[in-house]
């Protein structure tokens, strides 16, 4: 049976994450040392000590969950397991850096700066207010595309964002018309259509700015070729080419993340057990939901690791 290495993406944030790793591991440790350095700043302090709500920040966020994820990554390698124990990594938005990085496609440094990067361009692509974000459950993406287009008024923008599961859709684009779309996705059958607390539409074409300034700062970065296959975002399958990797992570700022069906793709491909680095369980939810019979496991404490360890090695 094959394995996955899956890191989350933005939400995912808790103050304290990988701490406990940081305290058992040197070499977790060394991790969020690397990631202060390379952004010149103390962030593992506001990640263990700080507010909520400044962890929040897009800006913050994403390389925050990065380093909590390296972090766990470098806890199993002081286990003796590496990345070479995974069939294929994939990452859910902001996490596709995060398998990059432990795929060594990326140096850390470098995705750290990268992802300070991508969280100032996605906030500042749209005025706060201007856009929002929706999640429908109880429809597919079919579903979920369909109600965007039917409620997207002249000059605006929706569609679906986030296709994370079979029954969990996300919208993105501009408030007015994501706001149309809640009722219109109840009459459609959905269980809930909420609006999310998130401080940008991410993943529609609101994000253009964004992704071009992506894609001059990917230009002066060294990609490698991953040593594991990544299951791309946009792409849904494997790739492995540094120029086609850093070709996606633009189109990725502005396409949808194909979740369920990278999940699905790696299923067919012979994975059986899929492995949450970092903070949370979000993605184990979400892949259960799409294969009830895969095994899945976190690993973003050192009881995590302990109990990764009892299959990886």
């Amino acid at each position: 049976m094959s394995k996955a290495f899956v890191f989350p993406g933005q939400g995912a944030q808790v103050i304290g994450m990988g701490q406990a790793l940081a305290q058992a591991y040197p070499a977790a440790q060394a991790v969020f040392d690397e990631v202060d350095a390379a952004l010149d700043e103390p962030l593992s302090r506001l990640i263990w000590e700080g507010d909520s709500a400044d962890l929040t920040l897009t800006e913050n966020a994403q390389p925050a969950l990065m380093a909590t994820s390296m972090a766990a990554m470098a806890a199993l390698g002081a286990e003796g397991v590496d990345v070479s124990a995974a069939a294929f990594v994939a990452g859910h938005s902001l996490g596709e850096y995060s398998a990059l990085c432990a795929a060594g496609a990326i140096s850390l440094a470098d995705t750290a700066r990268l992802l300070r990067i991508r969280g100032r361009a996605m906030q500042a692509a749209v005025p706060v207010g201007v856009g929002a974000m929706a999640a429908l459950l109880g429809l597919d993406f079919a579903s979920a595309s369909a109600i965007a287009r039917q409620a997207t008024g002249e000059n605006e923008v929706c569609q679906a964002a986030n296709d994370n599961d079979p029954g969990q859709v996300v919208i993105s684009g501009h408030k007015a018309a994501v706001e149309r779309a809640l009722p219109l996705a109840k009459e459609m059958g959905a269980k809930r259509a909420i609006l999310l607390p998130v401080s940008a539409p991410f993943h529609c074409a609101l994000m253009q700015p964004a992704a071009e300034e992506m894609a001059a700062a990917l230009e002066s970065v060294t990609i490698r070729a991953p040593r594991v296959p990544l299951v791309a975002n946009v792409r849904a399958q494997a790739v492995q080419d540094p120029d086609e990797i850093r070709a996606l992570l633009v189109e990725q700022v502005t396409g949808s993340v194909r979740w369920r069906e990278s999940v699905a793709w790696m299923i067919g491909k012979g994975v059986g057990a899929f492995y949450e680095i970092g903070s949370g369980k979000a993605l184990s939810g979400m892949i259960r939901r799409i294969e009830r019979s895969v095994v899945c496991k976190t690993v973003g404490t050192p009881e995590g690791v302990s109990a990764a360890l009892e299959d990886l090695k």
